[in-house]
């Protein structure tokens, strides 16, 4: 077991003794509790990506980070307990459930772990599926505790800028400018590199080696020891490069506000090219 991962035949031989949630969200896409009542990991509970895990967008960027106490109601609702390790999935490429993945982390859930391939995954090799509402999970007993994982505030990434690397870890189109589907400003913070979080991925959609991930975030000066930060868009697939760089052996502080923060002020450089 990868720290960080969880396979599907481990998954399924320690199902029993894990709380395993849902997180399947995608923007466009047909509602996640609806899915989630179509079929799901027996004994999963669905989390909310929009009400659990983040808080209503603001100045802060689309998707800031839940309030403390808000974030432990959700994850008591859905029974994690701080002693028993915590399973999340999705069928977005990892990319919700890398949200709650470090929220929890930050958080102070010391084992958490990521399905492999998700939902996609379960299905291929035939895992069972449970219909309906899903059982109550019980309530849970975490206590949430923020600032085991590092972050940065909008004045802390232009600090890292200058002294580290920032990795934008959006689609390169959306880095270089070229496209914004979302946000009021196309661009990336000057000076940030681009690692898209497609790159952690093999053409499976897992997670590739430790080895091979380290190599990619290498090339642009990410390494053990190095100040990183990582923002997206939102602060939501942020969370999948620093897992990345996590399975690498690298540390990274995410950076919640990511560009809808940083666009929120038109004082704030923007860069267009594709170089940092």
């Amino acid at each position: 077991m990868r720290s960080g991962l969880i396979s599907v035949d481990e998954l399924r031989a320690t199902l029993g003794e894990v709380t395993p949630l849902d997180v399947r969200y995608r923007i466009g896409a047909p509602a996640g509790p609806e899915q989630y009542a179509a079929g799901h990991v027996p004994g999963a509970s669905y989390v909310d990506l929009d009400a659990d895990l983040a808080a209503e967008p603001g100045e802060r960027g689309r998707h800031p980070l839940p309030e403390v106490r808000t974030f432990e109601a959700a994850m008591r609702r859905v029974g994690v307990r701080g002693d028993r390790p915590v399973v999340v999935y999705d069928d977005w490429s990892a990319h919700a459930a890398a949200r709650c993945w470090w929220l929890l982390r930050y958080h102070g859930h010391t084992d958490v772990r990521v399905l492999d391939g998700g939902w996609t995954a379960w299905r291929e090799a035939g895992g069972e599926v449970e219909t309906g509402p899903g059982a109550a999970a019980g309530v849970g007993d975490f206590t949430a505790v923020p600032g085991a994982l590092p972050v940065v505030d909008v004045a802390g990434v232009a600090g890292v800028r200058d002294v580290g690397v920032v990795v934008d870890a959006r689609a390169a189109e959306r880095y270089r400018g070229e496209v914004e589907p979302i946000d009021p400003v196309a661009g990336h913070v000057p000076g940030a590199v681009n690692v898209p979080t497609s790159h952690n991925l093999d053409d499976s959609g897992r997670f590739r080696s430790p080895r091979a991930l380290a190599a990619t975030y290498a090339e642009v000066g990410a390494v053990a020891g190095a100040e990183i930060a990582v923002y997206c868009g939102s602060g939501v697939t942020a969370a999948h490069d620093v897992l990345a760089l996590e399975l690498a052996g690298v540390t990274a502080a995410l950076y919640p506000g990511s560009w809808s923060e940083w666009v929120a002020d038109p004082s704030r450089p923007v860069a267009t090219s594709a170089r940092p």
